[in-house]
């Protein structure tokens, strides 16, 4: 179940993007007053940045939203059974990480010098 929120997600991200991406600047206005063709547009002069502020308010809303469940559901779930495959379970653990090697020599430690052993 998580895993298809998952995917919802993401194309609501990428979705959102495209959106945010085709829409104009502030400074785009100005041009299309000198017979930029703003009219021979599929939404029309002005449809087009009414629909897409409408669309990625949309979308905005519905990405705030699948946040917040998100959330809520792994904070009462856990982050380990959201998933079936994560990657802390496929971590080493401290029993299978092998020692380090000795350092050449004599293998002794040299002794720390404290200037708090001296007072």
């Amino acid at each position: 179940m998580f895993a298809i929120f998952s995917v919802f997600y993401i194309l609501i991200a990428a979705s959102m993007i495209v959106l945010i991406l085709m829409q104009r600047g502030a400074g785009a206005e100005a041009g299309s007053g000198f017979g930029g063709g703003a009219s021979a547009t599929v939404f029309g002069a002005r449809g087009s940045s009414n629909f897409l502020t409408r669309a990625t308010g949309v979308l905005a809303t519905a990405f705030f939203l699948m946040s917040l469940g998100m959330g809520m559901y792994l904070s009462r779930h856990g982050a380990g059974q959201a998933s079936d495959s994560s990657l802390m379970s496929a971590a080493p653990t401290a029993a299978s990480v092998p020692a380090a090697s000795q350092p050449a020599g004599n293998g002794a430690v040299p002794a720390a010098t404290g200037s708090s052993a001296t007072h």
